[in-house]
């Protein structure tokens, strides 16, 4: 896929009443650490924001959400995602979780969901419906299926993990599906995610490094890209593997490297947000974006995290 960034506008929909933002994290290939994003930023967002709610909303089929932060078992006639989307609203179903983060409990079979999810747009709507004044991460499925388009659709931010070669053409299938949809390709951002500095392309000493040459291709393909890489980690691998309850980087891998690359990222979308939502109408025709108009990206990507406080000081509770 070549460099496209000029695309028709989304057909324009009011701004929800209290909904600050939506990140979504896709990817049509497994193994690269989509749910272990998606639960991790949550609880960074959180941690440098304390005053900014944040919420996740799972839309496959593992449960990892509700193993990692449900405080207590699901009552009999309780609500879960599935309820919510026959509602409308999920004002009913957002349950508080561990590290202060909400999440919408995951219903027995996310498939039956997809019956009702054919209009892209019907979990924009209900997001528009729920009053809910903070973040939004959907994880979805690895799949470009009706529920990843509607995540899609519903997104301010998409975030799309690469760690090999595989992953990145499948990066393509989904930067072709927002250019099929409509939607704004820079709505969208590649993140290197499980990168090993020392992997080399072809597997001998004088080979090219992978991750400079992930980097050049998403460069030569006109992708937006974040900043922040998150390496690659035996340790936090673990968190989510050596127990029934997957255990967070912020809390239980500090002094990792991804413990500081995560925060990083975290800060980069907080800055990001912040400029959605204080930036000026464009009229030069950008695509429009929950009620702002996102114009082309600046140059140099995102702005450094570094100078905002580290999530050590800022949250150092569950």
């Amino acid at each position: 896929m070549g460099t496209v960034l000029a695309v028709t506008e989304a057909p324009p929909m009011p701004r929800p009443a209290g909904v600050r933002a939506v990140l979504a994290i896709t990817s049509n290939k497994g193994g690269v650490g989509k749910t272990s994003l998606a639960t991790n930023l949550a609880i960074y967002l959180r941690a440098l924001r304390e005053d900014l709610p944040v919420a996740l909303v799972g839309l496959d089929d593992q449960r990892v959400i509700d193993r990692m932060f449900a405080l207590r078992p699901l009552r009999p006639g309780e609500g879960n995602l599935k309820h919510g989307w026959a509602e409308r609203c999920l004002d009913r179903v957002l349950r508080i979780g561990e590290y202060g983060v909400h999440f919408v409990p995951s219903p027995p079979d996310v498939s039956l969901l997809k019956a009702r999810a054919e209009d892209p747009l019907t979990l924009r709507r209900i997001l528009e419906r729920t009053t809910w004044n903070g973040v939004f991460v959907l994880d979805t499925k690895s799949d470009l299926e009706a529920l990843t388009r509607n995540a899609l659709h519903a997104a301010d931010r998409v975030l799309i993990p690469v760690a090999d070669w595989a992953s990145l053409e499948e990066a393509g299938r989904s930067f072709a599906l927002l250019e099929r949809a409509r939607l704004p390709l820079d709505r969208a951002r590649v993140v290197f995610t499980l990168v090993d500095r020392r992997s080399r392309t072809g597997g001998t000493d004088g080979a090219e490094p992978l991750l400079r040459r992930l980097e050049e291709e998403v460069r030569r393909r006109g992708w937006p890209r974040c900043r922040t890489t998150i390496s690659r980690s035996p340790r936090v691998e673990s968190l989510s593997s050596g127990t029934s309850k997957p255990l967070s980087v912020l809390h239980h891998a500090r002094g990792t490297a991804v413990h500081r690359e995560l925060h990083d990222l975290a800060g980069e979308l907080l800055r990001d947000f912040e400029a959605l939502a204080t930036r000026e109408p464009d009229r030069g025709g950008a695509a429009e974006l929950w009620g702002h108009r996102l114009g082309a990206p600046e140059p140099g990507g995102y702005a450094a995290a570094g100078d905002r406080p580290g999530p050590d000081q800022a949250a150092g509770r569950r």
